[in-house]
């Protein structure tokens, strides 16, 4: 027979057959009947909040999970906002969610019960990477203008893959893709992901690399917190833009990364630029370009039109004029110091030739005077005494000369 009451529940008698709704209900009685009012501690994990307020999530420890569920009311008096990782003490009651036949947490309050070891884990490990100066912006490379190729290191299933795919195509056809399948969560993960990295890297596939996934619980997206991968993202010489998750979700391979965007979709807005915009830019500077150099020729036409044979002449004369005038007056001003230099030096060659000629001793012979002179050795007699008896002298007067003979002197 088949049970649809909980009260004939008999689990001895072999002959019971239940319903599932029956069965399910049995086990919901039973369950919140016993664990009616609960204390719980774990690691919340899995964290959605509902538009209409209530808190969905997973609490957790190092073995098992529960859903857990606060609704609205309950929730709006909660201190804090619950993220994923924080470790919280709740208090609640069991109860069984029948459509999924899976038990879960009702819980009426909760407080903080400190840091998640994963956070505790994600944040020691930052500070020693961070210590070693991955993190330093020094180290950050600037992405490429204009990208030929761009390598994306994610899951070739993923929603994250197809967001960027089609961002890309919509940004600019002409940018090739290569795709370097990764596995972005549970374990190897980190190692797929580092094996990628180094592949773009050791065969140039790409100008910008984008390494990510779409968002997840803080333990789907461990892998890219892995030292492993930090390292491979830091050392990569091809730009490396970082996407994992969503706007809240953040990786230690955020801090190492060139770049970090918010969603994988920003990262392909990022790494590549629209190409009708750089066609209407290529436009505007071209048709820049043709204006200048227009308004260059034509400029250069209105000069031209100057240099006509008479505009020429004119400017020539123009500048001939003043240059003619200033060498006439040089002309001028050169003849007139010269004849004044002449009549200068000629009253001065007169009032010499003056002196000269009035010390001349032709000039005195000619006023009566004479000159006397041995005449056969020449000497200039002065006086009586350089004569005696005897001696024929010369007398020279103005014209002529007289020989004469010395009949006797005295002194």
């Amino acid at each position: 027979m088949v049970m649809t009451q909980p009260r004939l529940f008999q689990p001895d008698t072999p002959e019971t057959v239940f319903s599932v709704t029956s069965l399910t209900a049995l086990i919901r009685e039973k369950l919140e009947s016993s664990f009616s009012s609960v204390t719980l501690e774990g690691e919340v994990s899995s964290y959605r909040p509902n538009s209409s307020g209530h808190l969905y999530f997973t609490l957790k420890d190092e073995n098992s999970q529960i859903s857990a569920v606060m609704f609205r009311g309950r929730a709006s008096t909660l201190k804090f906002t619950p993220k994923d990782g924080m470790k919280v003490r709740c208090k609640g009651s069991i109860s069984v969610y029948a459509p999924r036949g899976s038990y879960q947490i009702i819980i009426t309050s909760m407080e903080l019960a400190g840091i998640g070891n994963i956070l505790q884990i994600l944040e020691e490990r930052k500070r020693k990477l961070a210590s070693e100066g991955l993190f330093d912006d020094s180290r950050k490379k600037r992405l490429p203008l204009f990208p030929r190729t761009i390598g994306i290191v994610t899951s070739p299933t993923g929603a994250a893959l197809r967001d960027i795919l089609q961002i890309l195509r919509r940004r600019n056809k002409a940018v090739s893709v290569v795709i370097l399948p990764a596995v972005v969560q549970g374990e190897g993960a980190a190692d797929t992901i580092v094996r990628q990295i180094h592949a773009a890297n050791d065969f140039a596939l790409c100008d910008v690399l984008i390494v990510g996934r779409g968002g997840g619980s803080i333990e789907d997206l461990l892998p890219f917190s892995e030292e492993s991968v930090v390292r491979a993202v830091s050392e990569s010489d091809i730009p490396v833009v970082s996407a994992v998750g969503h706007e809240i979700d953040w990786s230690l391979a955020d801090y190492a990364a060139d770049v970090r965007a918010p969603t994988p979709s920003a990262a392909a807005e990022l790494c590549v630029p629209v190409l009708t915009e750089i066609l209407q830019d290529l436009a505007a500077c071209k048709r820049e370009l043709y204006t200048t150099i227009e308004a260059r020729v034509e400029k250069l036409r209105l000069m031209v039109k100057t240099f006509d044979p008479y505009h020429l002449e004119v400017r020539f004369r123009t500048i001939e004029q003043p240059l003619l005038s200033r060498f006439d007056n040089a002309k001028v001003a050169l003849l007139e110091n010269m004849q004044r230099k002449t009549a200068d030096t000629r009253d001065y060659i007169r009032r010499c030739v003056e002196v000269l000629e009035s010390a001349s001793p032709q000039t005195i012979l000619a006023r009566g005077y004479s000159m006397v002179r041995d005449k056969y050795s020449g000497a200039i007699v002065r006086s009586a005494g350089d004569t005696k008896a005897g001696d024929t002298l010369e007398i020279i007067p103005a014209e002529g000369t007289i020989t004469a003979v010395v009949a006797g002197s005295a002194n």
